[in-house]
């Protein structure tokens, strides 16, 4: 009686440490989730009209700015995606690392002064808006075409930030993964609907700096937890050595320099994606461009390069098995099995500000497709500011529930799927369709509308082609190696290629365009000018 007595009380003392524990991370999940609510109801006392609610009233910082377009242009793929592709490859991840730098870089260094002063001249609070004074389409015939892309892609790519919110909550909290993302969702609702891109980019500063922090942090408890470099580099090459070579230790072959182009490709998508370019339309002068420059990029080395150590540390310490099989659990695991029970609920928050940081501002990029590029430049010109301010939060609220309808069915299609590469494909989808355009209209005076309009329909549906069709069709006329080889890259980089060549074979064939483009190469000469 004695012993079972004992044993129960053993049991009942586990039992209330693990309530305790989870109290704790619980704690503060309601604390992260009470700030966004805070900054949402802020950020609605400077809704005045539907230019504040789009572009933040153009009145944006470097800091802020820099710190919104980073967190919004990584999403759950950064937490959770990339440190589990961190623990399954090792240090070959790091071409992504490569990749989002080059994409960065070449974004806030090459791009966004051109874009800025242009539409700053076009008075453009949206990319639509942007491209229709761009290409002096009167017809909004591009309008439409960016508004509609906007509006099939941003839903899908929402909502595997809303699978990801569910998977999250049940790798943190055990918590089922509907209900989790449920919460996540309402969360993401309130504060976006109240404060639209104020409370985004706002929300986003806070958001990222959990981000960075962590990501810092969680990679030196790690080694401090194996005894230092050398303990991790010894463990590596007694279990898993390829993960010490950038190359997998198969060397420089065609498949190698396939899948590092692959990897290296997705930093395409921030030289023009919609969600990450309104950060330079709201800057309040282009002479914060720089300074922001020098933020963004310092954030994206220590954040993604903190991610794949994460996941190399974490391969070092734990095997498979002890994160459940699924390579998107070690974050999670680690930060539980590492750190106080309070802290890593400020990692699960961590998590949520990756997935929601992303989540408004795709929601207040699809909102505007709807209500500024549709409804109000093409339908109801004349609507009074306040009916359209209000419609922008109905129209926002629509669209984030169709993105947690897709979220859901995510869930139940395959809960136990990759969140990288589901995220990477809503991602390639937006910058397919955009960035080869915008880039191309920011350096080149001969890109027409109709090409412009073309190269949008080639990028759009190349990427389903890419990642659905391509791969049986190699296979149905014998090509195994052009089956490999195209699986090695990221869909991406040949949808983009498809885009770009697209865009430039129709444009020298669009001898009529071209006349329509009256003062185009003036413009952009003035946009490239140097700053004074």
């Amino acid at each position: 009686m004695l012993g079972i007595a004992a044993l129960l009380r053993t049991q009942h003392s586990e039992n209330t440490a693990i309530d305790t524990e989870s109290l704790l991370k619980l704690a503060a999940v309601v604390l992260y989730c009470s700030i966004l609510l805070v900054i949402g109801w802020a950020a609605s006392k400077r809704m005045h009209s539907i230019r504040d609610f789009f572009a933040g009233g153009k009145k944006m910082g470097f800091l802020s700015v820099a710190f919104s377009a980073r967190a919004t242009g990584e999403s759950a793929w950064l937490l959770i995606g990339l440190t589990g592709t961190g623990f399954a490859l090792g240090v070959q991840s790091f071409w992504v690392v490569a990749g989002e730098l080059l994409g960065v870089g070449g974004a806030w260094l090459l791009m966004a002064r051109r874009f800025k002063r242009l539409t700053d001249r076009y008075d453009s609070i949206t990319m639509p808006d942007y491209l229709e004074s761009r290409f002096r389409d009167t017809g909004h015939r591009l309008r439409l075409l960016a508004a509609g892309a906007l509006l099939v892609f941003v839903p899908i790519y929402a909502g595997s930030q809303v699978f990801a919110t569910g998977k999250a909550f049940n790798a943190f909290l055990a918590w089922d993964h509907y209900l989790g993302a449920t919460v996540g969702f309402l969360v993401v609702l309130f504060y976006i609907t109240k404060g639209g891109f104020v409370a985004v980019v706002w929300s986003d500063v806070f958001q990222g700096t959990l981000m960075v922090v962590g990501l810092v942090m969680l990679p030196i408890v790690g080694l401090m937890e194996a005894g230092g470099v050398t303990n991790i580099l010894d463990s590596l090459r007694e279990t898993s050595p390829s993960h010490l070579s950038m190359t997998a230790g198969q060397g420089w072959s065609v498949m190698t320099i396939a899948t590092v182009v692959g990897f290296a490709a997705i930093g395409i998508g921030f030289l023009g994606s919609p969600q990450v370019f309104v950060r330079f339309i709201s800057l309040r002068h282009e002479s914060e461009i720089r300074k922001g420059a020098a933020v963004a990029l310092s954030w994206t080395l220590l954040a993604d390069g903190g991610a794949v150590l994460t996941g190399v540390i974490g391969r070092a310490l734990y095997d498979s098995t002890q994160i459940g099989g699924d390579q998107d659990n070690i974050l999670p695991f680690m930060s539980q099995e590492l750190l106080p029970a309070f802290v890593s609920g400020i990692f699960i928050a961590m998590v949520l500000s990756a997935i929601m940081s992303t989540i408004d501002s795709l929601l207040v990029v699809a909102s505007s497709a709807a209500v500024r590029d549709y409804w109000q430049r093409t339908r109801r010109p004349d609507m009074p500011g306040a009916s359209l301010l209000k419609l922008s939060g109905w129209t926002t609220m629509g669209l984030a529930i169709v993105a947690y309808l897709i979220g859901l069915g995510l869930l139940a299609y395959d809960k136990d799927n990759g969140v990288f590469w589901i995220i990477i494909f809503g991602w390639s989808g937006i910058a397919a369709t955009f960035c080869p355009v915008v880039i191309l209209s920011l350096f080149w005076s001969k890109l027409t509308s109709l090409a412009a309009q073309c190269a949008m329909v080639a990028g759009f549906v190349s990427v389903p082609f890419f990642k659905f069709a391509a791969p049986p069709l190699l296979q149905a006329v014998g090509w195994e190696e052009g089956t490999a080889y195209l699986g090695a890259l990221d869909v991406l980089l040949p949808a983009f290629l498809v885009s770009g060549a697209v865009a430039v074979v129709v444009s020298l064939l669009d001898k009529r365009g071209q006349a329509q483009l009256a003062g185009i190469e003036e413009e952009l000469t003035d946009a490239a000018a140097r700053a004074d």
